[in-house]
């Protein structure tokens, strides 16, 4: 009896054992992930135009007056200021690399220089890799245009001057842009900012939660009683 009452205990150890070391615990979930763009071109008349928010770091599209989607983009950062103007897009590559910026790595693959250009000196055993601009739509004759890319904060800047679309979503607006579409970039608030800026009030929501119980009956109301009430 004393053998089988610590075999017991030591099963039980055992089981313990293996469900701290093999059990998992769910961690809680995140916010979820920001919207970077819609898009809800109905393909009507008209031609697609494009409107660029420095302040609001937004895209915003529109066909024959009407809007059809809008996306976050990153624009140039500090010492790569976009130039605010009125442009139209000039050429359209599927697959183009940059011809003045690009990162250094090393023989593993690890960037050791992500701000390099072609002039930048690269260590021996390291290797120079010009930054992909897939979807290329240009916009000046100096290299500035918009093209798939890294959005690392939605509404901050972050490019060497481009204007960089959520990947994928950069080839939904090359395949509506042709050579010539117009391109606004201001420094002005987007549409979507100043609607959302001009939206009443939404009227706050009672408690959803029922009365109390007091007994066999439910509390609706309380007040104080007058001394006549007494």
């Amino acid at each position: 009896m004393v053998i089988s009452f610590y075999c017991q205990i030591g099963f039980v150890s055992v089981v313990l054992a293996l469900c701290v070391t093999s059990c998992t615990v769910m961690a809680p979930l995140g916010e979820p992930e920001r919207a970077l763009h819609q898009w809800h071109d109905d393909f009507g008349p008209g031609e697609v135009s494009v409107h660029i928010s420095l302040a609001d770091q937004i895209a915003e599209f529109e066909r024959g007056g009407h809007d059809i989607g809008w996306c976050y983009v990153a624009t140039g950062k500090e010492g790569h200021r976009t130039s605010p103007g009125n442009y139209r897009i000039m050429e359209k590559i599927v697959d183009k690399y940059s011809t003045h910026f690009g990162w250094i790595e090393d023989e593993f693959g690890n960037v050791v220089n992500g701000d390099a250009t072609p002039g930048t000196r690269v260590p021996k055993g390291m290797v120079y890799r010009p930054s992909p601009m897939p979807y290329w739509m240009r916009l000046t004759a100096r290299g500035i245009g918009m093209h798939g890319g890294l959005i690392p904060e939605p509404g901050k800047t972050a490019s060497h001057g481009c204007i960089r679309m959520p990947k994928d979503f950069a080839p939904v607006v090359f395949d509506s842009v042709v050579v010539g579409t117009p391109v606004t970039i201001t420094d002005g608030k987007s549409k979507r900012r100043l609607m959302l800026e001009h939206q009443p009030p939404q009227p706050s929501r009672p408690s959803a939660r029922p009365p109390p119980w007091v007994g066999n009956s439910r509390v609706i109301e309380t007040r104080p009683l007058s001394d006549s009430g007494w």
